[in-house]
């Protein structure tokens, strides 16, 4: 017997037919005399639909509104959920935030959970039962309803996992792992079979879709081992782990790209000490999040180019902070927002010499140009046109042996 928490995520429960055969997926756990809690998000696109809606409303819809009303959808489906497992003879009860509570702190909107009670629960699934709790929201301690941000339900799993001490942290998708890159742009992509904290992370952060850096960080922190596995398909999935179980047997473990970059350079600005501190904390205190950074010095010493990159939504923004700010003078700014940022990422980068060179020959074969380069010890990421995203990833994938 295990105590174990199953996570589902929209596209799994995304239609009533596919509630109903979750509900057999859960049965068969509890079956086997398994502990059960249940985390669910939102059906597939009901989160949005809910967004759009506020946005018909207004444009700057009230915040503590907003998450009175997204939250709506978690509450869908664990009452659907829990109503198919009575159905099917399965002792089950659905449990709403402000009834466990699951205690949040933080903005609307990204709000962090702090604690939970587990009485009650704990006394339920020692019983028999199957709980069923929503992942994405949470209750402040002064009683708002708030929501932990986009991909909450999966960071909401891994803490239950360590809040209820489970012996495991199952988080069911439409894909049967994680894969070396998305497999529906690069079909020969391999599934990996385990990975660590440290490589999840880097590509969950750099775009791979399967799992939330967020969730990812907080199972490294709370050391909760993770399976990745399919809602729709019997196949061994993925375990996320600790570093002690690093492959540096292979120098790349996957290729991540995002789509949703763009690229600021500004020209001449007067090298000093603190120039790089005015042109950032505005931006940061704008909650721009900048990714790289380079700085080319003349060589006279008395000027630099500055060029850094944010996602593409912010890019706006971030020029009208720049040029209204007055601590910072610059001869001309220049941007793009037809990049992309692809990134290699593997624990066995650390001791493998040569995977820099090995990568910047494989682009420059298919005439691929790099604009800017970021590393870390076991991530490699470039920014290139946007129009070249697809040919790099695939290059890249055969180059370091990942079909």
């Amino acid at each position: 017997m295990a105590k174990k928490v199953l996570k589902f995520g929209g596209t799994s429960v995304g239609s009533i037919e596919r509630i109903k055969h979750i509900a057999n997926i859960i049965k068969n756990e509890n079956s086997q005399n398994n502990q059960i809690i249940v985390v669910v998000s939102a059906m597939a696109g009901k989160t949005n639909e809910l967004i759009g809606y506020s946005n018909s409303i207004s444009d700057n819809f009230d915040k503590r509104e907003l998450d009175v009303l997204v939250t709506s959808g978690e509450q869908v489906t664990s009452s659907l959920l829990s109503g198919a497992l009575i159905e099917l003879g399965v002792k089950a009860k659905s449990w709403m935030n402000w009834q466990i509570p699951i205690l949040t702190e933080g903005e609307h909107g990204n709000s962090r959970i702090l604690n939970m009670n587990i009485e009650e629960i704990n006394n339920f699934i020692s019983s028999g039962g199957v709980a069923v709790i929503p992942g994405f929201q949470g209750i402040s301690k002064t009683g708002e309803i708030t929501s932990i941000g986009r991909g909450g339900s999966d960071a909401t799993a891994v803490i239950v996992a360590k809040i209820f001490n489970t012996d495991s942290c199952d988080i069911y998708t439409d894909v049967d792992g994680i894969y070396s890159s998305d497999p529906n742009k690069i079909p020969v992509a391999k599934k990996i079979d385990k990975i660590s904290y440290d490589e999840m992370l880097e590509l969950s952060s750099l775009g791979a879709k399967v799992m939330q850096s967020s969730a990812v960080q907080a199972a490294m922190i709370y050391d909760i081992p993770i399976n990745v596995k399919s809602t729709f398909s019997n196949r061994k999935g993925t375990k996320i782990f600790s570093q002690e179980n690093i492959d540096y047997s292979k120098s790349v473990t996957g290729v991540a790209y995002s789509k949703d970059d763009a690229k600021i350079t500004l020209i001449g600005v007067l090298d000093k000490p603190g120039v790089a501190a005015d042109i950032f904390e505005p931006l940061g205190k704008n909650q721009i999040n900048i990714d790289m950074v380079i700085q080319n010095i003349s060589s006279d010493g008395k000027k630099t180019d500055i060029t850094f990159t944010l996602k593409r939504v912010d890019l706006k923004k971030a020029l009208k902070i720049i040029k209204e700010n007055k601590k910072i003078k610059f001869i001309d700014i220049h941007n793009n927002d037809k990049v992309s940022k692809i990134s290699i990422v593997g624990a066995g980068m650390v001791t493998t010499p040569g995977v820099t060179y090995k990568m910047f020959r494989a682009l420059a074969e298919d005439n691929i140009n790099i604009l800017a380069i970021s590393t870390s010890e076991i991530k490699l990421s470039v920014i290139i046109n946007e129009i070249d995203t697809l040919k790099a990833i695939k290059k890249l994938h055969t180059t370091f042996d990942l079909d």
